[in-house]
């Protein structure tokens, strides 16, 4: 690690944007950005200062992000002063650590302890172990015990997601005394919306929103006016239910509690607004098998994460033309049969497709559960019956006309149909099937369906082709 010195004047958040800087859609303009990295490769790193100052902190993240991975480092050394936990914390994973990398673990942890919790350990948890144990050291004890801790509970759970700064009163307190509470104890946190009322062994009972609290005459029992009903996260959620509790119940925030029923923290709603943003992207490009689909992954992790599924296509596509070489006799008595046939597979496919990606999300959402999937089966047959028998006409009419044969029409009409409506059933039959047995749909879906669509297709055409009389079986 390098020696990058940080001193952390305070951000104007409030001040605009240069104008020049962002474009109507506030992204960064590319002349600015060359701009910037021209001062720094003139070693004017006051020039890059000026420049970048003005901006706010995910602008800066932002900077960092379009800027070519050579040049990060020199541009982290510009603009050290610039650097610290606000624009980190809006950085893509990919160029933090990279920036991380360069730098001293008292440095790290300085900013890590600027941060909310949540924020500190997404910093920290990528780290080697040296250089994490390095950080953790560094840190003010208290600050280190609230990271160690929630790196002791699973990824992608609550544990990691929550914060521990918290408002939380004991039932018995009056509106005056919580009021005299917050005015007198400097230590509390300034960002909150809410105060969770505890029992004496810190179990919660309520939440006060803080507009209640202003509103209220000091002498009203907090009791009186706390709402008992509360959503509790306990502290061992994946952070994907976290978000649809969020979502069902239009939460602002919510306590964590530990297995004990003890509140151990809280999650705010722009935390969920990140893990939501997350989540669907992950699932969209878990389905493509494009792994994480960053542009700021390193090659070697994009091309290992999707060659593995690009094998197991091969893997796939391989029943298929085991089918087509079964009836190559057919084939070769009809060349029409061989123009003809990649349309089955193809419309299937993307049949398949469709409905494949209306289930897994319906499965992310919790939409799709026991109690209405075979409900849920029989709308999508009906669905691919009815787009079935739409193409079906309009490819059985088309290729009677073009080949001048009807029995051929009326052979892909049918073979169409059948396999639209088997790529409906395994659509939403597979990714309910894996989620059943405990496996993400959105990883594997896409290579059984594919696999049926075409395999059903090449047989289905070919199949019927052969038992219709227009071409011989052997």
């Amino acid at each position: 690690m390098s020696d990058i010195e940080l001193k952390h004047p305070p951000l104007s958040d409030d001040a605009p944007p240069a104008e020049p800087s962002l474009d109507e859609d506030d992204r960064l303009k590319p002349e600015f950005v060359r701009a910037v990295l021209e001062c720094v490769e003139d070693d004017d790193a006051e020039g890059a200062r000026a420049l970048v100052a003005p901006l706010h902190p995910a602008d800066i993240a932002d900077l960092f992000e379009l800027a070519p991975a050579d040049s990060r480092a020199a541009l982290a050394a510009a603009l050290a002063d610039l650097l610290d936990g606000d624009v980190l914390a809006e950085m893509n994973d990919w160029v933090r650590d990279g920036l991380i990398d360069a730098l001293e673990p008292h440095q790290v942890a300085e900013i890590a302890g600027e941060l909310d919790t949540d924020d500190a350990v997404a910093i920290i948890e990528d780290m080697e172990e040296d250089d994490q144990r390095a950080v953790l050291r560094a840190l003010a004890p208290d600050d280190r015990a609230a990271i160690e801790e929630a790196l002791s509970y699973g990824e992608e759970t609550a544990g990691r997601l929550m914060q521990r700064d918290l408002i939380a009163v004991p039932e018995h307190w009056s509106v005056g005394d919580v009021l005299d509470y917050l005015r007198s104890n400097e230590d509390l946190t300034t960002d909150f919306w809410e105060i969770f009322v505890v029992d004496p062994s810190h179990k919660p009972v309520g939440t006060v929103a803080l507009s209640w609290i202003l509103r209220t005459p000091r002498g009203i029992a907090i009791a009186d006016v706390m709402a008992r009903e509360q959503t509790l996260i306990p502290v061992d959620m994946d952070q994907e239910e976290v978000a649809l509790r969020f979502q069902k119940y239009a939460l602002i925030s919510a306590a964590v509690t530990d297995q004990s029923g003890r509140l151990v923290g809280m999650i705010t709603v722009d935390d969920v607004v990140h893990i939501i943003q997350e989540e669907a992207g992950e699932d969209i490009l878990k389905l493509s098998g494009a792994g994480d689909g960053d542009i700021n992954e390193p090659l070697r992790d994009s091309y290992s994460a999707r060659v593995r599924w690009l094998v197991a296509n091969l893997g796939t596509a391989l029943v298929g033309s085991s089918i087509i070489a079964f009836f190559g006799a057919a084939i070769e008595h009809m060349v029409a049969l061989a123009i003809l046939m990649p349309i089955v597979a193809s419309i299937g496919g993307n049949a398949g497709t469709q409905t494949m990606a209306v289930a897994v999300r319906a499965l992310a959402m919790n939409q799709l559960t026991q109690s209405n999937t075979i409900r849920t089966i029989k709308r999508e047959i009906m669905i691919a019956a009815l787009n079935g028998l739409t193409i079906a006409v309009l490819i059985g009419i088309g290729a009677a006309l073009v080949f001048q044969n009807h029995h051929l029409g009326f052979v892909i009409a049918a073979a169409m149909l059948i396999n639209v409506i088997v790529a409906g059933l395994a659509g939403v039959l597979v990714p309910v099937l894996l989620e059943r047995m405990d496996q993400d749909p959105a990883v594997a879906s896409s290579v059984f369906v594919t696999m049926i669509t075409d395999s059903m297709g090449f047989f289905a055409f070919l199949g019927l082709a052969v038992a219709s009389g227009i071409v011989p079986s052997a």
